[in-house]
């Protein structure tokens, strides 16, 4: 690890440790907890693939007629990951990708889909999302990751998908489902799935090539290293103030 990264990571020490120990965590032992919880969180995962295309947007041609990008690392690093993100084996060796997944998973414990949906099949999107029916806490998530994408600095974008995301979620969390799965009568196989995938591919190969692809793209630039960092906290805190948002609905409901 870089001293650039290592220094990078301190900074980030405390609001890790923010989200290791956040009270939500504990109240997810109710089964109605984690179908709220699902019903916030997912927003959260599309806009992480969408951070994921705005990579692959800048990174890699998707233009016709095709030619190569500049830097041939960066272009492997993101291609690699699309192909997890996008592309990824469920449960059941059926190709999906990790929101597709989080669907699935939410329609098997009888969480909400329908706003998700049809924020996503809406050609206003943008528009939309102050008007939805959900957390302001996760509005404010997901104005931030767009935000970010609307500045098209691969740098940031790249910070933004690399921090704040969900190998943040600690192991605690996956024990605190399975023990709710045991106290109802409904089958969370799907949600764990993801959950224990997602962190598995984000511990094992996805974190270690976004810090490699963050050190490509900032080079020696301190600028850029000051704007990635920046990005960074931001994206935690925000992550904070989601989970925060969750945690009050489950106690308000």
């Amino acid at each position: 690890m870089s001293q650039r990264i290592e220094y990078l990571e301190k900074a980030l020490a405390p609001y890790r440790q923010q989200l290791t120990v956040h009270p939500l965590y504990s109240a997810l032992r109710l089964p109605n907890a984690v179908r709220l919880f699902m019903e916030e969180h997912v927003f959260a995962v599309w806009d992480f693939m969408s951070l994921l295309k705005g990579l692959q947007r800048g990174l890699t041609c998707v233009e016709l007629p095709w030619k190569p990008t500049k830097n041939r690392t960066t272009r492997r690093f993101i291609n690699e990951i699309v192909l997890g993100e996008e592309s990824d084996l469920d449960q059941d060796g059926v190709p999906n990708s990790h929101f597709e997944m989080y669907i699935n998973a939410m329609n098997q414990v009888g969480a909400n889909t329908e706003i998700i949906i049809q924020l996503v099949n809406d050609p206003n999107w943008k528009s939309s999302i102050p008007t939805l029916a959900i957390q302001d806490t996760t509005k404010e998530f997901m104005q931030f990751t767009f935000s970010v994408l609307e500045e098209n600095k691969l740098h940031t974008i790249a910070s933004a998908f690399t921090f704040g995301r969900e190998d943040l979620i600690p192991d605690m969390f996956i024990e605190i489902v399975k023990e709710s799965e045991k106290a109802s009568d409904v089958s969370y196989s799907k949600f764990l799935w993801y959950l224990e995938r997602h962190i598995q591919i984000d511990g094992d190969d996805h974190g270690p090539i976004s810090l490699k692809m963050i050190e490509e793209l900032c080079g020696d630039d301190d600028q850029k290293w000051e704007e990635v960092t920046e990005i960074a906290i931001q994206s935690m805190q925000k992550r904070i103030r989601l989970w925060d948002g969750i945690a009050e609905k489950i106690a308000r409901q």
